[in-house]
C-alpha cells in the first residue's frame, strides 16, 4: 500500500518562484539560520496574535528572538515587530485580559517580565525585577496575579536572594558535597546545584508592575516545572484567580529512578500546604489544565510508575467532590497537550497518530474522540500550540517534515489561514523534495510504517542515507527538525528512508512498549525488512549504496548493526549511542529509563542488559564509522563515544571522533550545527558514490 503525500505549499513556492531555474540544494548553514517561529498566543477577543520568532545571523551564527504581532481584523495583514530591543531577546508572549501585551525580556540585563499596550503601542515597561531570573509566567484570569518561576535555592522566601547554602564543601575548595539521598547529581547537561530548585512564585500585578512574591510550594522540595523539559503546560490558574494548579516530582533519594509526578492545587489567599490531587497514582500525573467553568481538572495520567513512554490518558477530576474519570481509557492514542473549548464541553488534545501529530477533540462528557479535518492541507504534519479562541476558532502552530514551523488559524467551519510564512521566499529557492510514506510487515508480521525523501527531479540512482529515530519511543514522522532534518539530506543527493520500528509511538502502546527488554531483537527486523520494502517501493533508492545513521537509541542502533549487520552498509554515522550497557546502567543520570528498559538495575538483571550489549560484538565490527559526542552529555555521557571510537581504532577500522566541548545530548548552537552537518556529509560523501 502506498501513501503519497504532496506537500502544495513547496510546490506552490517553486512555481512562483520568479526564477526557478537557479533553484538550488538546501544547505547546512540554510538550515542553521532559517528562521524559528514559536509561542504563539491570541489575546482575549481572538482578533490580536502574537508569536516569538528567532533570527540567526549568517556571518557569526548569533541568534536574537524578538516578537511579531498579526492584526486579525486586518485584511491580508502582515505580521509586524513589536517591543523589539536591539541585541537584546523578547520571548514567551502572553495577553492580559486588558489585552495587553506580557513577555521576557532580558532588556534589564536579565530575564524580567515586561508589558505592552499592542493597541496604543509606546514603549515597553518592566513587570518584575526580582533577584533571580524569571524562567516563564502566567497571568491570572482576572490580571491582578502573575504566576512567575525560576531556579530559586530553597532557603529563600522571596525570588531570589543570596543564599548561604550553595552545596559547596566547606573550606577553601571549589567542590560540591552530595550528602546520602541527594537525588540528582547531573541532570541532562547541569550538574545540581543542592538545595536549588525551579520554584514558582505568585505576585500582586497593579498599574503593570508585579509586587509581593509569595513561594507557592514553601514546604515541597522540588522542581515546578519538572526538569529537563517542564514548561508552562505544568502550571495553570484556575477561573477563580484564586487556585494554582501544579506539576512536582519530588527531589529525594528516589529521584533518579522515579516518574511520580504528581499534580497539586493551592489557594493563593490561604496559609494552608498545597494538596497533593493524585497521590494515589505513583506514575506520572500532568498538564494540570481547569475548564472554564472551575468544576473540573483535566490531567494527563500515566498508570506504569518508572515508565517514561507510558500511555497518557485524558483524566477528569470532578472538583467539588473529588471523583476521577479516565476520558480516554478505550482510545489508543497517548496524549500530549490538553486544551478546553470555550463552553466547556470538549476538549482539544495533540497526540502522535501514524507519521502525524494531529488534533483531536474530546467530548467532554463521553470521552468520544474525533480526529479534525480541516478544507486545506495545512492541517497535517505536526500540530501544537493549540489554542482555541472565543469565536470557535483554533489558533495553533504545525510544521512537515518539508516545512518549518509557522503560525496557522482553523475557524470553525474547518478553513485554514496561514498567518505567518517567514521562510517562504526561502524555501522557494531551494530544489523541491518528494515524500512518501510506505508501510510493510515487519517483525512478527506487524504493520510497520517508514517514509522516504528524495529530490523531486533526480533521474539517476541515489545512494540511501538511512536514518533512525532516538527515544526509543518516538517517532520519524511528519515534522520539522533543526537537527535530523531528513529534507537537509535529500537536498544534498540521497534518498532518506526512514522507519517507525516496534517501539514507536503513534501506534497503540502495545506497539510501544514492545521494545521493553527488546532493543536488539525487533527492531533490528522492522529496520532490515524496511530497507527492503523502501527498495521495492522505490526503484530510485540504491539501497545497496547506502549509510545509517542515527543518535541516542540511533546511536545504539548504528553500534548494535556494526556487531550484527555488518555488510548492510557502507559506513555508519553514531551520535551519542550506548556503546556499552553495563557502563551506562551506572553513568546515566535518569535510572528509571534504563532500569525500566531492561527490566531492573543491572544488578539485578544483568542478563537483560547483556543481551543487547553492543561491546560484546566488537569482534566482528569492520563498518567504516563516525562517532559524535558531546562533553555535556549527561544522558549518554561522552565516555560512551570515546569507547567506541577506541574500539574502531584497535580494530583498524576506518573511523572519525567528533566530540563537542559545549554541547549536551542534542548539537545546538549554530556554527557546531554547521560543522556537525558538514562532517557528516564529507563522511557519506567519502563512502557513497552518487
Amino acid at each position: 500500500m502506498r501513501n503519497h503525500i504532496l506537500t502544495s505549499a513547496i510546490a506552490l513556492a517553486a512555481a512562483l518562484s520568479s526564477c526557478p531555474a537557479l533553484a538550488r540544494p538546501m544547505t547546512e548553514v540554510d538550515l542553521a539560520t532559517l528562521k524559528r517561529v514559536g509561542a504563539p498566543a491570541a489575546s482575549p477577543d481572538g482578533r490580536w496574535i502574537a508569536f516569538q520568532m528567532t533570527e540567526t545571523a549568517p556571518d557569526s551564527y548569533k541568534r536574537a528572538t524578538g516578537l511579531w504581532l498579526v492584526d486579525r481584523k486586518t485584511k491580508d495583514a502582515k505580521p509586524v515587530q513589536i517591543a523589539d530591543t536591539p541585541g537584546k531577546n523578547e520571548t514567551s508572549p502572553a495577553f492580559a485580559p486588558d489585552g495587553s501585551l506580557y513577555f521576557l525580556s532580558n532588556a534589564s540585563g536579565s530575564d524580567q517580565v515586561w508589558r505592552i499596550d499592542v493597541k496604543t503601542g509606546g514603549a515597553a515597561t518592566q513587570v518584575t525585577d526580582t533577584k533571580a531570573e524569571v524562567a516563564g509566567f502566567k497571568i491570572s484570569p482576572n490580571g491582578e496575579r502573575l504566576l512567575a518561576w525560576g531556579d530559586i535555592p530553597m532557603e529563600c522566601t522571596d525570588f531570589g536572594c543570596d543564599a548561604k547554602d550553595k552545596g559547596a564543601l566547606v573550606g577553601p575548595g571549589s567542590g560540591r558535597l552530595y550528602k546520602d539521598g541527594a537525588g540528582f547529581v547531573r541532570h541532562w547537561d547541569q550538574w545540581e546545584t543542592p538545595g536549588t530548585h525551579s520554584r514558582p512564585f505568585v505576585f500582586n500585578l497593579a498599574d503593570g508592575k508585579a509586587s509581593v512574591a509569595r513561594p507557592i510550594a514553601a514546604g515541597l522540595v522540588g522542581d515546578t516545572p519538572s526538569k529537563p523539559f517542564g514548561d508552562g503546560s505544568e502550571l495553570a490558574w484556575g477561573p477563580d484567580s484564586r487556585t494554582v494548579y501544579f506539576t512536582m516530582r519530588k527531589a529525594d533519594r528516589d529521584e533518579p529512578r522515579s516518574t511520580n509526578l504528581d499534580i497539586y492545587s493551592w489557594l493563593v489567599d490561604s496559609r494552608m500546604m498545597p494538596v497533593n490531587l493524585t497521590e494515589s497514582n505513583q506514575a506520572t500525573d500532568t498538564l494540570p489544565a481547569p475548564s472554564p467553568d472551575g468544576k473540573w481538572l483535566a490531567y494527563a495520567a500515566m498508570a506504569r510508575p518508572g515508565y517514561e513512554a507510558d500511555r497518557q490518558v485524558l483524566m477528569l477530576r470532578n472538583l467539588e467532590n473529588g471523583e476521577t474519570k479516565k476520558l480516554t481509557d478505550a482510545w489508543d492514542r497517548s496524549v500530549a497537550s490538553i486544551a478546553w473549548a470555550p463552553d466547556g464541553k470538549s476538549l482539544y488534545v495533540t497526540a502522535d497518530d501514524v507519521l502525524d501529530h494531529p488534533v483531536f477533540r474530546v467530548d467532554a462528557a463521553s470521552g468520544k474522540v474525533e480526529k479534525l479535518k480541516a478544507s486545506a492541507e495545512a492541517f497535517d504534519g505536526n500540530i501544537g500550540d493549540v489554542t482555541p479562541l472565543p469565536d470557535g476558532t483554533l489558533l495553533y502552530s504545525r510544521n512537515t517534515a518539508l516545512l518549518p514551523t509557522d503560525v496557522y488559524v482553523r475557524d470553525a467551519k474547518g478553513k485554514v489561514t496561514q498567518l505567518s510564512a517567514v521562510n517562504a521566499a526561502t524555501l522557494a529557492s531551494f530544489d523541491p523534495v518528494r515524500i512518501d510514506r510506505m508501510q510493510f510487515a515487519g517483525a512478527n508480521g506487524d504493520k510497520v510504517w517508514g517514509m522516504i525523501l528524495k529530490p523531486a527531479n533526480a533521474a539517476a540512482k541515489l545512494p540511501v542515507a538511512f536514518i533512525v529515530h532516538g527515544g526509543p519511543q518516538g517517532s520519524f514522522g511528519n515534522s520539522w527538525s533543526t537537527r535530523w532534518n531528513p529534507r537537509l539530506f535529500a537536498e544534498q543527493g540521497y534518498g532518506v528512508v526512514t522507519v517507525d520500528f516496534h517501539g514507536s509511538t503513534g501506534y497503540g502502546q502495545a506497539f510501544t512498549d514492545s521494545i521493553n527488554k527488546d532493543w536488539g531483537g525487533k527492531p533490528l527486523q522492522d529496520l532490515k525488512l524496511g530497507l527492503a520494502a523502501a527498495g521495492r517501493q522505490d526503484a530510485q533508492l540504491d539501497i545497496a549504496n547506502a549509510c545509517a545513521l542515527g543518535a541516542s537509541y540511533g546511536g545504539y542502533m548504528m553500534n548494535w548493526i556494526a556487531g550484527q549487520w555488518t555488510d548492510g552498509f557502507k559506513c555508519l554515522v553514531q551520535h551519542d549511542g550506548v556503546f556499552d550497557a553495563r557502563a551506562m546502567a551506572y553513568e546515566t543520570e535518569e535510572l528509571w529509563f534504563d532500569e525500566w528498559e531492561h527490566g531492573g538495575a543491572y544488578f539485578e538483571v544483568p542478563e537483560e542488559f547483556e543481551k543487547w550489549n553492543p561491546v560484546n560484538h566488537v569482534d566482528k565490527w569492520k563498518t567504516p564509522m563516525l562517532v559524535i559526542t558531546s562533553e555535556k552529555d549527561f544522558r549518554i555521557p561522552y565516555t560512551q563515544g570515546i569507547a567506541a571510537f577506541t574500539a574502531l581504532q584497535r580494530r583498524g577500522v576506518p573511523s572519525q571522533l567528533l566530540v563537542f566541548p559545549d554541547e549536551n545530548h542534542w548539537v545546538l548552537k549554530g556554527a557546531n550545527s554547521v560543522q556537525w552537518h558538514r562532517t557528516v556529509f564529507d563522511w557519506l560523501g567519502t563512502y557513497l558514490k552518487k
